[in-house]
């Protein structure tokens, strides 16, 4: 098959294999898998709408046992430059994002062992009970693990416990690539590929919906970034739904230990054009805006994204690499005004909200 009939077939609907979705990702022309990725986005999506959500990430504690070399964040056990967030510390961070008008609120950090399941349970119930109005999305693949291992339970026992106790959703960081090659090189300690995908298929049949990454620009090869879209793509199929949106986002090396070249932008555009067109059954993509910053966010909406991610009020991780953007809310909509498009605040399920987006709303 040619390029241009994969390429109209994807564009239309139409299943890639993991051969084509190679050629397709290395061949094509970048503004052509553009076209096809932004049609196939408006056959999902009919409209002019983009979506945003009010939101932060609140990086409760630095300490972690697993030590990716990609991370600036993380401090040993031990070290004099860790921290733990008491309850009252981060309940100000909800307090303060809440009267911002988030809903969305992500508290995530490193995998500390000194924190047990009760800490988290009374943090979630401190924070359903005191701002109602706000989702708690929050915790990784690597800490509902480390739970785990912590509480000598299984992780349906973890996952149904914190989700008693008011999570109402798990985000998919910790996934970076999904090929047991590159783990290995970026991060040792971390769960294998298959146990991501196992906390994900638990966590969705607890019926909590999840979101799925891919950090990219590390040390993968560019087979193995569609062996990780063919993962995502492959849960997705067996339990419809479960996954909400896809969120790519390039590694940031400056002050990491295993360093390295940061993505082009160029790369940021391929990868979501061909993640759209290769993950057929996953609803939204997103554009990961704060490692490439916001002129990129917004070219992204040309490449198949409909969804421009989120507020991000607080955030430490990706800054201590190196990122350097951020935004508020009006600068959101205006690149996406900008663009042509129609910013809608949304929540974390895609529920359109009511309040009118800033440039329209009355003041």
């Amino acid at each position: 098959m040619s390029l241009a009939d994969a390429l109209d077939r994807a564009a239309a609907g139409g299943r890639l294999s993991y051969e084509e979705g190679v050629r397709l990702f290395m061949e094509a022309p970048i503004h052509e898998l553009g076209a096809a990725a932004y049609h196939r986005r408006t056959q999902m999506h009919p409209g002019n709408d983009v979506t945003y959500v009010i939101d932060t990430t609140i990086n409760y504690t630095n300490v972690c046992n697993v030590h990716c070399t990609f991370c600036a964040f993380f401090r040993h056990e031990g070290s004099k430059e860790g921290y733990t967030m008491s309850h009252d510390e981060v309940l100000e961070h909800v307090g303060w994002a809440a009267d911002q008008g988030a809903t969305q609120i992500m508290i995530q950090g490193g995998v500390n062992p000194e924190l047990p399941l009760a800490w988290f349970t009374e943090l979630f119930r401190k924070v359903a009970a005191r701002y109602p109005g706000v989702d708690i999305h929050s915790l990784s693949v690597s800490e509902v693990l480390g739970l785990a291992k912590v509480e000598g339970k299984s992780v349906e026992a973890i996952l149904a416990a914190l989700k008693e106790a008011g999570l109402k959703s798990l985000p998919g960081a910790g996934a970076e690539i999904l090929v047991d090659r590159v783990r290995k090189r970026i991060s040792a300690r971390k769960v294998a590929p298959e146990g991501w995908i196992d906390v994900m298929r638990k966590a969705q049949r607890l019926g909590m919906p999840t979101t799925a990454t891919m950090m990219f620009g590390s040390v993968e090869t560019k087979e193995e970034r569609i062996m990780h879209l063919d993962v995502i793509r492959a849960l997705q199929d067996e339990n419809p739904g479960g996954f909400t949106a896809f969120i790519p986002w390039y590694y940031v090396p400056h002050k990491t230990y295993l360093r390295g070249t940061e993505a082009s932008g160029y790369e940021y555009l391929r990868v979501l054009a061909i993640s759209r067109l290769y993950l057929d059954n996953v609803p939204h993509l997103q554009a990961s805006w704060l490692t490439p910053g916001l002129k990129m966010g917004q070219l992204a909406l040309f490449y198949g994204c409909d969804d421009m991610g989120g507020t991000i009020l607080e955030e430490r991780v990706v800054k201590l690499a190196g990122s350097t953007n951020e935004a508020t809310r009006a600068e959101l909509e205006r690149v996406i005004r900008d663009a042509g498009f129609n910013p809608v605040i949304r929540d974390t399920y895609w529920n359109a909200r009511r309040e009118m987006p800033l440039a329209t709303a009355a003041t």
